[in-house]
């Protein structure tokens, strides 16, 4: 699962260029250059993983709704919303693929570890979630399972919330991103993502401080700007 440093992480697949967290977003990330694709997911009342940002579609709550009533939903782009089997089966291989775990009752970890391991999934999949609760969970369920925490302000001990539960990448909003940030985790063995950054000086800012990935609805600017930056 080696690539380039930074990684380029399609955020919600390639969604600068079509609907985010649809299959059309997923197939268009590796064309666009990423190394990997971010997706959310929810789970309904029935176990169903859904892929979707928020926790609503369609006036229709996931969590309190069927898997089928769910994929009854269209996209903007009329595509039904995607499970988690379709999403991943739609990102090309080698990509890496980052699951930010929404919502997910405990009963339902065995379906989501299943749905990571089957076939070509296994060994390409990591989570994360602004819930850490849930990233201790599935850790304690799957300790091999890489996962990441997401943060949207400044740790004044970041080492802290990875060591509490056990991830190996803190997520940050790229705006809180600095050098002394950067080289403590990095320090400690920890990876820094930042997400979600469009705009090119302040990708080309985070390469310059040796950031570990990059979470980017436009996959291609970020990797030209990975590629100026080694060449």
């Amino acid at each position: 699962m080696t690539s380039p440093r930074p990684l380029v992480i399609a955020h919600r697949g390639a969604s600068g260029y079509e609907t985010e967290n649809s299959l059309a977003a997923f197939r268009a990330a590796a064309p666009r250059g990423a190394h990997g694709v971010e997706l959310d997911i929810h789970a309904t009342t029935d176990g169903a993983l859904i892929v979707h940002h928020d926790e609503v579609v369609s006036g229709r709550h996931i969590t309190r709704s069927t898997g089928a009533e769910i994929r009854a939903s269209r996209l903007a782009n009329g595509e039904p919303v995607p499970t988690l089997d379709e999403a991943l089966e739609a990102i090309a291989l080698p990509l890496q693929v980052f699951i930010e775990v929404k919502s997910l009752p405990p009963q339902l970890d065995g379906a989501l570890f299943a749905a990571l391991e089957r076939g070509a999934n296994k060994g390409r999949c990591a989570v994360h979630g602004f819930d850490h609760r849930i990233v201790s969970r599935l850790g304690l369920g799957r300790p091999g399972l890489p996962r990441g925490v997401l943060l949207s302000s400044y740790p004044i001990r970041p080492l802290e919330v990875l060591e509490d539960t056990g991830a190996t990448t803190l997520w940050e909003e790229h705006g809180m991103i600095d050098a002394a940030l950067v080289d403590t985790v990095q320090s400690a063995g920890y990876r820094v993502f930042a997400w979600t950054v469009n705009e090119d000086d302040e990708m080309r800012r985070l390469v310059a401080l040796g950031v570990d990935g990059i979470c980017t609805n436009y996959p291609d600017v970020a990797r030209r700007a990975v590629v100026a930056a080694a060449g």
